[in-house]
């Protein structure tokens, strides 16, 4: 049997036991594939489109190694990952381009902590959490 997981990381400590507990999930199924997700969204309105692009490409940027990073540690484990940094240039919560990316690769199961406050621009917050759990199309499990 395959799964296909989705685990949100945004650098706090939540978000590393939502990778910890990936694996657990993933070494559950014969061929899981993890999809190591973070968003990059947009800071607020500015009268200066190019540069809020400009920001969000540098932070992407910064993350990407840390994405890297976790995506080695998964098939060091033996667990095929994807490593993922979304640029979100709407006003929308986090939580949109997340459920968006499940529906997009049939995930079946999004990985994420109950709230992020740290990593790059505290990237998941508690209302990101309970908008997956209400807009997710598959199963959802939180991490304390």
């Amino acid at each position: 049997m395959s799964a296909n997981i989705l685990v949100a990381y945004d650098g706090s400590e939540l978000s590393r036991k939502a990778v910890e507990e990936a694996k657990k999930q993933a070494k559950l199924v014969d061929d899981a594939t993890v999809h190591a997700v973070t968003v990059i969204t947009h800071a607020g309105p500015t009268a200066n489109a190019a540069l809020a692009r400009s920001f969000m490409g540098e932070m992407a940027e910064e993350i990407r190694p840390s994405m890297e990073r976790i995506r080695e540690e998964f098939e060091e484990e033996g667990i095929h990952c994807k490593s993922e940094v979304l640029l979100d240039y709407s006003f929308r919560n986090p939580s949109s381009q997340i459920v968006e990316y499940a529906k997009e690769n049939n995930i079946e199961l999004i990985i994420l902590g109950s709230r992020g406050l740290g990593g790059v621009g505290r990237l998941l917050l508690g209302s990101v959490s309970s908008q997956i759990v209400q807009h997710a199309a598959c199963k959802v499990l939180i991490v304390k």
